[in-house]
């Protein structure tokens, strides 16, 4: 996972290891995924933009 120091200075330094996302079309929201096992982990559906500092998969 990417580090936040020093805490409370609201924002990451480095991206999120370990993850991908991809977009589903059919639901049209987000979702992020697990890279070692694959299994899918989260769906964004507060908006229509990416998770922030997670790769996307092609």
């Amino acid at each position: 996972m990417a580090t936040n120091p020093p805490t409370g200075d609201g924002h990451r330094h480095g991206a999120v290891k370990d993850r991908s996302q991809t977009h589903n079309p059919k639901a049209d929201h987000w979702v992020k995924r697990d890279t070692a096992t694959g299994k899918f982990m989260d769906q964004k559906t507060s908006d229509d933009k990416p998770f922030k500092g997670v790769r996307k998969e092609k």
